[in-house]
């Protein structure tokens, strides 16, 4: 078993265990409450020693001025305004200096003991990524994810999302196919050998699903674990309802399909993706929502030519995996279909309460 004590940094000087690694655009409005429960509910011990990573691309200097004032202990990435969730993700993890690297929405809040859980699976050095119980924040015992699943059919999906939490909590520590992009943890090392942070060119959504496909192709598990809870705000930062968004969803779908699955699984998904795609636009069209789903998988189609040297880069982790590469995927269920589907309604009903 590894130990978790943090190593020595170059020039003798200590290596935090942990990197809290915080990207935000709303800046203090979201930030506030999330800092204050992560400094309220910090470890004490050394060897848990964290650092605090904010990496800022909002509009104007506001956040970067309160940070300074209320919270000096953080360390700033400033980028350029409005730069999506993986650019800012990945400058701060650049920047980060912890041997494990937690990605924590601003739009959230820490439970005690969290880190101590989060950390807990590291132990085996196997294991590259640990995704938490995340709970809706309004609705504590009701569950946003259990970490992500993924079907052979192309179809990302939250485990658990929107069952009671107690179904969830006695579970095991358990391999799933990738951690939830909102409040996971990665060892840093994994995250180096899987070609880096995030696909940048996804700008946000199912870039978690894409990392823990590359984590997976570098011969790493990825485990969720009930212990580590972490309460998060349904889109508080993003709106389902924009066409904008839609798109960029249905064109990043294709490119993680297309980009991640082995020859071999990639055969039989053909025919189970083709038909999903086809029920998905059947299903907006009939709600007046085709044309943005249409232009994503448009902007999918005018990336073939870059396909091949995508799939390339994922053979290629392939070929130095520090295990043969497991990909659990199965059919999925139709619990998933439906949990998929109350997502939007519920986003919307969540920024509903936010606006008033």
């Amino acid at each position: 078993m590894e130990s978790l004590a943090p190593a020595e940094a170059a020039g003798g000087l200590s290596r935090p265990a942990c990197s809290i690694v915080i990207p935000t655009y709303h800046g203090r409005r979201l930030l506030e409450p999330c800092l204050a429960s992560l400094f309220e509910n910090l470890p004490r011990e050394p060897e848990l020693a964290c650092e605090v990573v904010v990496s800022d691309n909002g509009p104007g200097e506001e956040t970067r001025r309160w940070l300074a004032e209320a919270y000096p202990q953080v360390r700033v990435v400033r980028l350029a305004p409005g730069q999506g969730f993986c650019r800012a993700a990945n400058a701060g993890i650049e920047a980060a200096r912890g041997r494990f690297i937690q990605v924590l929405n601003d739009d959230t809040e820490l439970t005690p003991g969290w880190i101590e859980a989060g950390l807990e699976p590291f132990r085996d050095p196997t294991v590259g990524a640990v995704t938490p119980l995340v709970l809706v924040r309004s609705t504590p015992g009701r569950v946003d994810s259990a970490g992500d699943s993924y079907s052979l059919a192309g179809w990302p999906s939250k485990r658990g999302h929107g069952q009671p939490a107690a179904r969830w909590a006695s579970r095991p520590v358990e391999d799933v196919m990738s951690a939830s992009g909102s409040a996971s943890f990665y060892r840093a090392d994994a995250l180096r050998a899987a070609g880096g942070g995030f696909d940048a060119s996804l700008v946000s959504y199912y870039e978690d699903v894409d990392l823990g496909f590359r984590l997976r192709w570098a011969g790493y598990r990825v485990v969720f674990t009930p212990h580590c809870r972490v309460l998060h705000d349904i889109s508080a930062t993003a709106d389902h309802r924009s066409p904008r968004l839609q798109r960029l969803m249905a064109r990043n779908a294709e490119l993680v399909f297309w980009s991640n699955l082995p020859a071999s699984k990639l055969a039989v998904a053909l025919l189970p993706h083709v038909g999903l795609v086809l029920a998905q636009a059947a299903w907006r069209m009939a709600r007046l929502r085709f044309i943005p789903f249409f232009l994503g998988k448009v902007d999918a189609a005018r990336e073939l030519g870059r396909l091949g040297a995508r799939r390339k880069v994922r053979s290629g982790l392939g070929l130095n995996a520090v295990r043969p590469p497991h990909f659990p995927m199965g059919l999925g269920s139709f619990e998933d279909v439906v949990n998929h589907l109350r997502r939007p309604r519920e986003a919307s009903a969540a920024r509903r309460v936010a606006d008033d």
